[in-house]
């Protein structure tokens, strides 16, 4: 991250009252054993911690008081006036500010800001779910605690990724192991619904009853919309994808590289949940053109996307992979993808209404939709192997 430090926060006289922990923000995670073919799944990680809830509201549009308010209650031995800050800009969903005071940012806190009525597109009590899942299985970062319009989390070492490094055979290779890992992590002895269909229609509701009539020319109607909305979920259940736990937002930034320990992680986890797993896969390969400057010319290519399949399926199975599974693992990825761009395109529309974020979202759904409509011919065609 190659944002500047700021200057350390001013000193400010106010202190929080730590408060009980809310009932949505103290679940815990516990899984079950589980019995499958033949074979039984271990033990569940450990139940996880009460996670603590402060009842304060970070200023939008002036954060760091509100975040010096938090780091007096989670780093009480730090002094304020050694607290230095980084802001981070690559997000389009949320504001982030790193607070450290060493240098290396070895002990650095996240104070993350949800963005102006995102409460419509994400379920916040579920991301703080998602969060100890995650990490109770290894796969996340601590979460320190949740405020009124915020969570506070560990910074994960190492490098934000770029769409020219997840090209790279060595750090797909890792992503694609990471993403097997999570997708292993199971309900508890539930079979579980996926996520895709319940937030589309969501979506869509917005847009056609909140956005309608504003809607710009270069935006499909929503006539046209509802449609390819009942086609996809028409045909891409048929595929009979599993349903597994899913990351569902694995964009570049969202993919954190630890040299030094020769992994990667994936942090945020807004739109976590289960859902098909080519649905998570395609989501990814979409994300291979950027979001900023998004060029889809580097979707990654049949041969790119084998390799990446194999890697991950031999991962999941812990065995050889034949050339059939990989191919329909292939036709599976590529028909969801369709659904992720619709989604996205769907999310973008509503953030084009409410977000205050510096990012042009009515552009960003127009390039969605229309490579949604572009690759959907060609996409359609793929067959299943014999």
């Amino acid at each position: 991250m190659a944002v500047p430090p700021s200057a350390p926060l001013p000193c400010s006289p106010f202190y929080l009252r730590r408060q009980a922990p809310c009932p949505q923000c103290s679940w815990g995670m516990e899984e079950k054993a589980a019995a499958g073919a033949g074979c039984r799944e271990p033990p569940g990680p450990p139940r996880a911690a009460a996670v603590p809830c402060f009842g304060i509201s970070v200023d939008h549009n002036d954060i760091l008081p509100g975040a010096l308010r938090l780091i007096r209650e989670l780093r009480p031995h730090w002094k304020p006036e050694q607290v230095r800050t980084k802001r981070f800009t690559d997000g389009i969903t949320n504001k982030l500010v790193a607070c450290y005071v060493e240098e290396d940012m070895r002990d650095c806190v996240l104070v993350r800001v949800y963005g102006e009525r995102t409460e419509l597109l994400v379920d916040r009590e579920n991301e703080v779910r998602n969060f100890q899942l995650l990490r109770a299985h290894g796969c996340a970062p601590k979460l320190y605690c949740t405020f009124q319009n915020g969570l506070c989390y560990e910074y994960m070492q190492g490098m934000a990724l770029g769409p020219e490094h997840i090209r790279e055979p060595r750090l797909f290779r890792l992503i694609a192991l990471e993403m097997a890992k999570i997708h292993t992590i199971h309900a508890n002895g539930s079979l579980p619904k996926p996520i895709l269909w319940h937030k589309m229609h969501n979506y869509f509701t917005l847009v056609k009853n909140e956005i309608n009539p504003s809607l710009s020319a270069d935006v499909p109607k929503v006539e046209v919309l509802e449609r390819e909305l009942a086609w996809l979920k028409e045909h891409l259940p048929q595929l009979d994808s599993p349903v597994v736990f899913c990351h569902n937002d694995l964009l570049c930034k969202n993919i954190i590289y630890d040299s030094t320990k020769g992994h990667v992680r994936f942090i945020d986890y807004e739109y976590a949940g289960y859902n098909y797993q080519a649905f998570d896969i395609g989501n990814h390969f979409n994300e291979f053109a950027g979001v900023s400057e998004v060029d889809y010319c580097l979707y990654p290519t049949r041969e790119t996307q084998l390799q990446w399949l194999h890697y991950y399926l031999q991962a999941q199975k812990g065995m050889a992979v034949t050339p059939r599974e990989v191919e329909r693992l292939y036709v599976q990825v590529n028909k969801f993808a369709l659904a992720s761009h619709f989604l996205w395109a769907l999310w973008a529309l509503i953030q084009n209404q409410f977000s205050t974020i510096d990012f042009n979202f009515l552009r960003y759904a127009v390039i969605r939709f229309n490579q949604y409509f572009k690759v959907k011919p060609q996409v359609s065609a793929l067959e299943m192997p014999k």
